[in-house]
């Protein structure tokens, strides 16, 4: 009866695990269309909030060079967020056209969200929580702080906004 009990036990936290992966979290592109994780299995993600008015802003031009140069190992998304100094107080028309029309951008860039704080989406909930990511608390300290996802969905690591997207840093993991 231990064994079957033992048994149930590993079953449920092994379930309770899989409920909580990166690939559960619903998002929207910035267009409102849902975005499914989980399409991207297979590949690293580069998770970065992004503000159109922040001395950062052209890190848009190198994300979208990272993007554009590990198409096949990486997907770059931008969350556009107005929590830092009030550097994104654009819609997502405007945000989008901002971004197309000046750098470029090509990579997906999600709904305006709030990466900390009581409204925290739960995709940066996951990424800023060890009890969530299983490695490391990595609270978000300004506009274009990174986070990279392995290929199974693991935390690697994060990275503060003065590390470039190019860095040897964020494509040593590439």
């Amino acid at each position: 009866m231990k064994t079957t009990d033992k048994a149930k036990t590993t079953s449920m936290s092994t379930t309770a695990t899989e409920k909580h992966t990166i690939y559960d979290i619903a998002i929207n592109a910035i267009n409102g269309t849902p975005i499914s994780l989980a399409d991207f299995k297979g590949k690293k993600i580069l998770f970065v909030n992004v503000a159109s008015e922040c001395g950062f802003t052209n890190q848009y031009k190198e994300l979208q060079k990272l993007s554009d140069t590990y198409p096949e190992q990486l997907v770059v998304i931008g969350s556009p967020c107005n929590q830092f100094g009030k550097q994104e107080p654009g819609d997502a028309t405007q945000i989008q056209e901002f971004c197309t029309v000046n750098f470029g951008v090509t990579f997906l860039l999600t709904e305006k969200i709030d990466v900390k704080g009581g409204q925290q989406h739960p995709l940066y909930k996951w990424l800023t929580s060890k009890e969530l990511n299983g490695k490391k608390n990595a609270g978000v300290k300004w506009n274009f702080q990174k986070y990279l996802v392995d290929e199974k969905g693991n935390f690697i690591d994060y990275y503060f906004s003065i590390t470039k997207p190019m860095s040897s840093k964020i494509t040593k993991h590439i």
